[in-house]
């Protein structure tokens, strides 16, 4: 996380409480977002090397989000977040309590009470958040659980990867003129895929492959784990027409799941700020957005969403 960005982190025993104010790089609808839909939840949600796995969802008053922290040992533990009040991109309450694989809680676990305020502060985010316990066992059973380790370092390389990402897509396009690609994401095989690829349409690709490792150490990021540096960061390889296909890991020690079906996009660039709105809204129109079109903290006026035929798709118009 960069450090001149707010993070706090107060455990008061007494209260049987924790306090966290953390602070991050984006307007509040794409904060709320992250929270609050369990296709990023399930990116960043679980303390590593746990990984997070949506169940069901339904962000509602009375709703529920029954997910699983599933283990690198095959461990599987369930748990149930029942929502209680929400205020849209303001706050929201839930109880989050341990349970079975049918979602009933489990009286002898802890249960955790959330509170998440969302302020906007300039051009970032400050999320407050107050997790009150029942006991001060329960409190202390999920410090030594890894709560506050885990929490911090899933933030922090979901910031990493996103930003890094759209950093290099900025590099490799240097122009306004419109264009169509298709991005994909791949488990940690893309360099196997796109040489296939390459072989297929005989052509190079652009500016090479761009691996984790080649990214300058920055003292305000985590480091890179050693399995990552190897992987694909971003590739782009023409095919025919014109079209570029794209590509990029998502590797799981960031908390990322590739799942057949929601790893294909058709990307969007077009000339035009409007001209990405007018897309993005009729694209949109009778399906599931899944990150609002808006201006991102990496210089574009980006959205993403699936159609209501189950296409899935990004908009992505780069600020010059």
């Amino acid at each position: 996380m960069n450090t001149n960005l707010l993070f706090d982190f107060t455990v008061d025993k007494e209260k049987k409480t924790i306090f966290v104010k953390r602070e991050f790089l984006a307007e509040p609808t794409l904060v709320w977002d992250a929270w609050t839909q369990a296709e990023i939840l399930d990116q960043w949600w679980a303390p590593k090397p746990f990984k997070a796995e949506t169940v069901s969802m339904d962000f509602s008053e009375g709703g529920h989000w029954h997910y699983v922290m599933a283990g690198p040992n095959g461990e599987r533990h369930h748990c149930k977040a029942f929502y209680l009040r929400i205020d849209p991109i303001s706050m929201f309450t839930f109880k989050d309590a341990f349970c079975n694989d049918k979602g009933e809680p489990q009286p002898n676990m802890p249960t955790m009470h959330w509170t998440n305020n969302f302020y906007a502060a300039k051009e970032n985010t400050l999320v407050d958040i107050v997790v009150k316990f029942e006991t001060l066992d329960d409190l202390e059973k999920i410090i030594q659980m890894g709560f506050k380790e885990g929490f911090t370092a899933g933030l922090e390389n979901l910031d990493q990867y996103i930003a890094s990402q759209f950093q290099l897509r900025k590099q490799n396009k240097t122009s306004n003129m419109a264009r169509v690609s298709t991005y994909l994401n791949f488990p940690g095989n893309t360099e196997t895929a796109f040489k296939f690829y390459k072989s297929v349409f005989k052509t190079e690709f652009i500016n090479g492959i761009k691996r984790f490792g080649e990214l300058p150490p920055d003292p305000n990021q985590p480091p890179i784990a050693e399995p990552v540096k190897k992987m694909v960061l971003h590739v782009e390889l023409p095919t025919i027409g014109g079209h570029i296909l794209m590509g990029s890991d998502a590797p799981k020690e960031m908390g990322f799941t590739v799942v057949e079906g929601n790893n294909v996009h058709i990307n969007l660039e077009p000339e035009s700020r409007a001209e990405a709105k007018r897309l993005f809204d009729a694209l949109a129109a009778g399906g599931k957005i899944t990150m609002p079109i808006q201006d991102m903290f990496w210089g574009a006026y980006y959205g993403s969403c699936t159609d209501q035929f189950g296409i899935n798709w990004m908009v992505n118009y780069q600020v010059k």
